[in-house]
């Protein structure tokens, strides 16, 4: 044993080299900057040099929306495995794995408080979460949010973050397409603000329902927003997509997105957003 190993050890101090990188730094997706982990959690997951939204979980989101105090609804109960799916795993191994790794039950969680003030709901998708998909729990919780607005006569704000549908659910997560409609038709004939904020990456049957329904769709910078991935789509139509396609800022170009907001200003946008969408109670 060398002199170093030997100071060392009686110092007990046994560096894991790969845990320290890890922890420490972050390399930026998009420009490939090597980030202080600290730094960028401080600046909200968005890259300080070329702006790129790096995706955050469903706790930190429900904090950089909702006012302190806010309630976090419990995640509904519904039954697991109901086709007993196997594909090169078992599904219910897959969601062990997933709540293992996770804070929450599923990928779709609800706060109820207020943004800046004026009362709203607010349910995110966790994309880390089986990738957002849309299953049972998924669907319950999002119609068990707009319940939950329409008891308090309040604004329904939904963060989407999905892959699709959750496959090893079947029919039974694509009927979470309509159930989820409904809920939303009902906020609109209670006279009740229903606002989208589209985040990387919102796609498939997420995309085809409660996504696009929203009053007002605000997109973060670069999100990936639409139903089939880039690929499928060009070699149906045999064509070249344009640059940029299926982006947050293509899609508010072509009108389909209302604006596109930095995540540093999404919880004062919507609050003004509320101030011009929420109804006004007789006095």
């Amino acid at each position: 044993m060398n002199w170093f190993n030997r100071v060392r050890n009686s110092l007990g101090f046994s560096p894991d080299k790969k845990t320290t990188e890890k922890d420490l730094w972050i390399k930026c997706p998009s420009c490939q900057e090597m980030l202080f982990v600290a730094d960028y959690e401080a600046n909200l997951s968005v890259c300080p040099k070329c702006e790129h939204h790096g995706r955050i979980g469903a706790d930190a989101r429900l904090a950089l929306l909702l006012d302190a105090g806010f309630e976090v609804l419990p995640l509904p109960r519904v039954t697991e495995d109901p086709l007993q799916f196997k594909d090169t795993k078992k599904y219910t191994d897959r969601l062990k794995a997933a709540r293992a790794a996770n804070p929450h039950h599923d990928a779709f969680v609800v706060g109820s408080g207020h943004i800046d003030a004026k009362p709203a709901v607010v349910g995110v998708q966790d994309f880390s979460f089986m990738g957002g998909s849309m299953g049972m729990a998924v669907g319950q919780a999002f119609c068990n949010g707009a319940q939950k607005a329409l008891d308090r006569g309040c604004a329904y704000v939904v963060v989407t973050a999905a892959g699709g549908a959750r496959m090893q659910e079947g029919i039974l997560s694509l009927m979470q397409m309509p159930r989820a409609t409904v809920m939303t038709r009902r906020l609109k004939a209670a006279g009740l603000p229903y606002i989208v904020v589209l985040t990387d990456p919102t796609t498939g049957g997420v995309t085809a329902s409660y996504a696009m329904l929203g009053d007002i769709h605000i997109a973060e910078p670069g999100a990936l927003i639409g139903f089939a991935g880039q690929r499928v789509i060009q070699d149906t139509i045999r064509e070249q997509l344009p640059e940029g396609f299926q982006r947050a800022e293509y899609l508010h170009k072509h009108g389909m997105v209302d604006m596109v907001v930095n995540r540093h200003d999404l919880k004062a946008t919507l609050g003004q957003v509320l101030d011009f969408l929420s109804p006004v109670k007789a006095a």
